[in-house]
């Protein structure tokens, strides 16, 4: 497929010279659109929000499709659980222009997307789907958690996986797994060793409602102006209810006429 956005090729040698690679998580057209136009390489977007209208507004920005996860998501209206159910989900995103795809399942079933040849992206660290085994907090603050991390990563490299999410792992420790690894490192939290610096839209712009992570920076406060622009809805669709209660809504500029021959000749017909 011929296009103007990063292959996995160009990614990889972004790694090799040491380039830093910006990359967001976005949940709408809007975001994805003023990604590309502010120049993110990467962006990272959830398969329930992935379509032809998300691709197109990510213009030449390189896209990872997160894969619904067992439970945490469904594909053609069902849970996403086996390898081939996994395969077939990113085909079709493969279809409508994914780049690549994230996939915190098992190893057989990474490997099996990676056996197709479909650039795969797994996870190292703090791992959201994995969160009852750690709890909410950073992975690899002892020499056996790092050491794990460490044989994670190579298993990764052994089945094919190209990319990896950093999640919330000390810096030190990000620094040697990056730099001994041909993964390319996407760092969230696991400081400024990482290939990739990735934050989630919600945090740069300051409209999250979630719980405020330490690696999140926040560029620009839109929480005021939304909390604005919703009570404004409030207020509108009040209006809007008043006018219809009292009959000022709608007036006759609203409403389609029809000459009064029509109307007479259409009564006749009924035999009104």
């Amino acid at each position: 497929m011929y296009h103007n956005r990063p292959h996995v090729e160009d990614i990889r040698a972004m790694k090799k010279r040491g380039e830093k690679i910006s990359m967001l998580f976005v949940t709408t057209p809007e975001e994805a659109a003023a990604a590309h136009a502010a120049g993110i390489h990467m962006l990272s977007i959830e398969g329930r929000f992935f379509d032809a209208e998300m691709r197109e507004a990510a213009g030449d920005c390189f896209v990872q499709v997160g894969l619904p996860y067992g439970g945490w998501g469904r594909f053609e209206g069902r849970p996403i659980a086996t390898a081939e159910d996994y395969l077939r989900a990113a085909f079709h995103y493969a279809g409508l222009g994914g780049d690549a795809y994230y996939c915190a399942a098992s190893y057989d079933i990474q490997k099996v997307l990676c056996d197709n040849h479909l650039p795969v992206v797994g996870h190292i660290g703090l791992i959201p789907s994995y969160i009852t085994w750690t709890g909410w907090r950073a992975v690899g603050k002892t020499a056996d958690e790092a050491a794990a991390l460490w044989r994670h990563t190579k298993k990764l490299e052994e089945i094919g996986v190209f990319a990896a999410e950093l999640e919330v792992v000390p810096d030190r420790v990000a620094q040697y797994l990056t730099e001994n690894s041909s993964l390319v490192m996407l760092g969230m939290g696991a400081g400024k060793y990482a290939d990739a610096q990735y934050l989630f839209t919600e945090d740069v712009c300051g409209y999250g409602k979630n719980h405020k992570p330490r690696h999140g920076k926040m560029y620009r406060n839109f929480a005021p102006e939304f909390e604005r622009l919703q009570q404004e809805r409030i207020a509108a669709f009040r209006e809007f209810k008043a006018d219809v209660d009292q009959g000022g809504y709608p007036e006759a500029g609203h409403s389609v006429a029809i000459a009064d021959s029509e109307y007479d000749a259409f009564l006749a017909k009924l035999g009104a």
